[in-house]
């Protein structure tokens, strides 16, 4: 007999999290579709174990790699124990399209974050649509964040997750509203060692498994030698140099660096220094202080909007801005100027990445985000 509550199709990647997630819509009611989304090893990319995957559904950093055969076996059992139907889904191409990002946007001298594709391009993309095809009502997945909803007009809300320690609304700020409508969180109230209380409870065999890292599909965490493999002219030899221009040393890739960088930077001057700038056209990479890494604003593209679109230029609407996944919400403004943004910071901000995004907020409640374009005074 079909659920009163719904059908729901939940991204089961092997781990914790999703398994529970999964355990939990079953009890409340649901009429639960597990699905492991297999990836593969596209071109270029190393196969080590068969580890190599797109990002996790679970969270943490101890663990490489999240969508393996082990992990497919992982969910299978869990599927099995639980008593609900389960099916592999092959988005390798689509993953495809994930490694291209990456290595784009490395050799544009930005620095990606193929989670948050991950999760708008498979995750809460190609997974949403399978769901609408085989007529269920929603989708799920392991994210520590929650769904709510709006007093004031009915609409569904993206919410921070109730542990601020794990935290995942950052990474899903990219999805449809219409995805979110039909999107379901069941671990969002919960912190960590609930979830593994409750897997042990269900005598679930991933209930002590390793939590998967944000990043895994370069297993040894060469990010340069991926790239060397995708394209081997890219990585060229250049100067690193300081804010006037003096050069103090070479580099054998503008690639191997991000904005903010410490460690590895190549030269050392008896006191920290960072990476500041990088060219990618004059293949340069700029070093300094500290100081030299805070900026007022900046500008932000391929905006999406989980709530109303705030109004345009001049008419600043207040917000909480978080520029990068491990970064508290700061206060700030955002002017909203056709399909961009600029988002002022009461206090300056270190390290506003180009290439990451920068999620906006309400109190608990995601407003929406963009990709970092720039960085402004």
């Amino acid at each position: 007999m079909p659920s009163k509550l719904g059908k729901v199709v939940v991204a089961m990647s092997g781990g914790v999290d999703s398994s529970v997630a999964a355990a939990l819509l079953i009890r409340q009611g649901y009429e639960v579709i597990g699905a492991f989304l297999r990836l593969g090893s596209p071109s270029g990319v190393e196969n080590h174990g068969d580890e190599s995957a797109a990002c996790s559904t679970d969270s943490g950093k101890s663990k490489q790699g999240c969508c393996s055969m082990l992990d497919a076996a992982d969910a299978r059992r869990v599927a099995g124990i639980l008593g609900v139907p389960f099916y592999v889904l092959n988005f390798q191409e689509d993953f495809g399209r994930i490694i291209d990002y990456f290595v784009e946007e490395y050799n544009r001298g930005r620095t990606p974050n193929p989670c948050v594709r991950c999760n708008d391009w498979l995750k809460f993309g190609r997974l949403a649509q399978y769901a609408e095809a085989v007529g269920a009502d929603f989708i799920a997945s392991g994210h520590y964040a929650r769904v709510g909803v709006d007093p004031a007009s009915g609409r569904r809300l993206l919410l921070r997750g109730r542990d601020r320690r794990k935290d995942q609304s950052y990474v899903l700020f990219g999805m449809s509203r219409k995805t979110l409508d039909h999107t379901l969180l069941p671990i969002g109230d919960m912190e960590k060692q609930e979830v593994r209380a409750i897997a042990e409870e269900l005598k679930l065999p991933v209930y002590n498994k390793p939590d998967s890292q944000e990043i895994c599909f370069v297993p040894d965490q060469d990010y340069a030698a991926l790239l060397r493999r995708r394209d081997p002219q890219s990585l060229r030899p250049g100067d690193l140099v300081l804010s006037d221009g003096a050069v103090v040393g070479r580099h054998e890739g503008h690639q191997h660096f991000t904005i903010g960088q410490r460690k590895g930077v190549g030269v050392a001057f008896g006191r920290p220094i960072y990476v500041v700038d990088i060219d990618p056209n004059a293949n340069r990479v700029t070093l300094g202080d500290k100081e030299s890494l805070g900026r007022n604003a900046l500008l932000a593209r391929e905006v999406n909007w989980l709530t109303e679109r705030p109004c345009g230029i001049g008419a600043p609407t207040p917000c909480l801005a978080k520029i990068r996944y491990n970064h508290d919400p700061q206060p700030a403004t955002v002017e909203a100027i056709g399909d961009e943004i600029i988002v002022r910071f009461a206090e300056p901000q270190t390290a506003v990445t180009p290439g990451q995004a920068v999620v906006l907020y309400d109190g608990d409640a995601v407003l929406g985000g963009g990709w970092i374009e720039k960085a402004m005074e």
